[in-house]
């Protein structure tokens, strides 16, 4: 963990403009690179490559080390210059999530994660639906009237996506307002927004964002539910004695 964490440390330095060609920082990261293709070595002599990659993680740790490769060759080797050799290089970044390892549970959180996702996909197709509609019917409706937030579905299609959120959901209608000339369609038109933001925002999202947490948490309220049916179980036996 703690080369982990010193790598991680060395990775943000090199992110600054002035510091990115630094030698000594390109070393000591070079030499995290070997550190970690030593250690994935210890672990295949130790363990063997089929125990060692019947691991998720050791799985995940092998990629990263490959992606990490061309940037560790490029010191000593002179590679042609190709453009996407810098995406290896931004590959080294992910090498920050063997921080998952140390995380307590981290096993329990995914899962959960994975089922709060599984369990959301309905919800969220509904909104994408529903934000496709609706961005559709309000670009027909104000594109001329606010064409830099409705002038075309792609943009209408955020500009709603921004209203579901709460954002801007003050503002553009009070553009759209006073844009329009006559105070009927301008009030008509703060009425419409204030519909979007309640069913796609406060109902919508609120909605998925319930069902998610429900989902993440629905192991801890299984173990509170046996817990309950432990004590009641024990309840009952403690009653039947004292009749006894």
């Amino acid at each position: 963990m703690t080369a982990i964490l010193l790598n991680a440390l060395v990775l943000f330095a090199l992110s600054f403009a002035a510091m990115e060609g630094e030698l000594l920082l390109v070393l000591i990261d070079d030499f995290f690179i070997l550190f970690f293709i030593v250690e994935a070595a210890v672990k295949i002599r130790t363990y063997g490559w089929r125990h060692y990659i019947g691991r998720a993680w050791n799985r995940f740790d092998f990629l990263l080390l490959l992606l990490s490769l061309p940037a560790l060759f490029g010191r000593f080797t002179p590679l042609p210059d190709v453009s996407f050799l810098l995406v290896f290089r931004l590959a080294r970044l992910i090498r920050l999530l063997r921080f998952l390892h140390f995380v307590p549970n981290v096993g329990s959180i995914l899962q959960g994660l994975a089922r709060a996702l599984r369990a959301s996909v309905f919800v969220l197709l509904i909104l994408f639906v529903f934000n496709f509609i609706l961005s559709m019917f309000t670009c027909h409706l104000y594109a001329d009237t606010a064409p830099e937030y409705f002038g075309n579905p792609i943009i209408s299609s955020y500009t709603i996506f921004q209203l579901f959120t709460m954002e801007g959901w003050n503002e553009i209608p009070a553009v759209i307002a006073a844009r329009t000339e006559q105070p009927l369609l301008a009030g008509l038109s703060r009425f419409y927004f204030v519909i979007i933001v309640l069913f796609g925002g406060v109902f919508g999202l609120s909605l998925a964002n319930a069902i998610f947490v429900d989902e993440m948490l629905v192991d801890n309220n299984d173990e509170l539910e046996a817990k309950i049916d432990r004590l009641q179980e024990q309840v009952a036996e403690l009653t039947a004695l004292l009749r006894r």
